[in-house]
């Protein structure tokens, strides 16, 4: 197959790194955006070229002659000069989805989160708000919500893994039986991956949801018995997120600026729509949570020392 010039934003980040890879063993020719180009990981095919979504610096020459564009940037870090996430991460949207649509980009391909079903966090509602800009302006684009993504550097599979390690009674807030449905990282760089190439998720938005269905109760006691490790939960009767997100970021070493937004997402159960499962249009077998899980954990311990196991 003769594939044209794909970009990817987010090239030096965690699905983006992975999704680099993949595309590359692949033979597809793609550039990388990023700030630092000489971050972006050397492989064959991959031209890394500088960029910021902020300004708009650089991205009239990254999506000159792209057919597709990968949007996977999200702005968690802290705020530098008084703006917001959201913010930020509207200003980003805005400018990528004006200078893809003045390129003549076909598709744009964006990865966000599945909407909540009380409203959520403001984490989430960002995610949901970039994902209407990007395919408002270009109107074959394809966005991807999934739930938590199961793998080795997920930012919120880290977290809950790490709980387990360090803590022999993990408190359980009321949020331990709101629901979800998470998607081993391997089928979410699949669907990625895929995209380009199957015309039924052009112009949709479409949840990608692995198939085990469970609380975050469960999600957690499924981790510790993957781990190996017995721990005791102690429920609550309140969410408690404020002064928990600051403990839990204590305790795993993650940034409360990364930890409170994710823990503010499990207040809601966050389920995939009727009639808007990915998995059909795609024509994969999504991979079982407790399959995800050890993989996940077998990749992290390749890398470094994981106390509990």
């Amino acid at each position: 197959m003769q594939w044209e010039m794909e970009l990817v934003t987010g090239a030096t980040g965690y699905v983006g790194g992975r999704l680099l890879r993949r595309l590359a063993q692949e033979g597809r020719p793609v550039r990388a955006l990023a700030r630092r180009p000489d971050a972006v990981d050397p492989l064959a095919g991959v031209e890394a070229v500088r960029g910021d979504l902020l300004d708009g610096g650089g991205l009239e020459e990254a999506l000159n002659g792209c057919h597709t564009a990968y949007y996977l940037v999200h702005s968690m870090e802290p705020s530098t000069n008084g703006s917001a996430f959201a913010d930020r991460d509207r200003l980003a949207a805005e400018t990528f989805a004006a200078a893809a649509a003045r390129a003549g980009v076909e598709r744009i391909v964006y990865l966000g989160g599945i909407e909540p079903s009380g409203g959520g966090s403001r984490h989430l509602r960002s995610r949901l708000e970039v994902e209407a800009t990007l395919l408002g302006a270009v109107p074959g684009s394809t966005a991807l919500r999934a739930s938590i993504v199961v793998g080795a550097g997920s930012a919120s599979f880290r977290v809950l893994v790490r709980l387990v390690e360090r803590l022999r009674v993990l408190p359980m807030p009321a949020w331990r039986t709101n629901r979800t449905q998470p998607i081993a990282e391997r089928d979410v760089i699949e669907l990625l991956a895929r995209t380009p190439t199957v015309p039924g998720a052009a112009g949709r938005s479409l949840d990608a949801a692995g198939p085990d269905l469970m609380t975050y109760g469960e999600m957690i006691e499924r981790i510790a018995e993957a781990m190996g490790v017995g721990r005791m939960p102690l429920g609550f009767g309140r969410s408690l997120t404020p002064p928990a997100s600051a403990i839990v970021a204590g305790v795993t070493g993650q940034p409360l600026e990364l930890v409170r937004p994710l823990m503010e997402s499990l207040e809601s159960d966050i389920l995939p729509r009727e009639g808007h499962d990915a998995v059909p249009v795609y024509g994969i077998r999504p991979l079982a949570f407790d399959r995800a899980v050890e993989r996940a954990l077998r990749e992290w311990e390749s890398r470094e020392r994981l106390g509990a196991r």
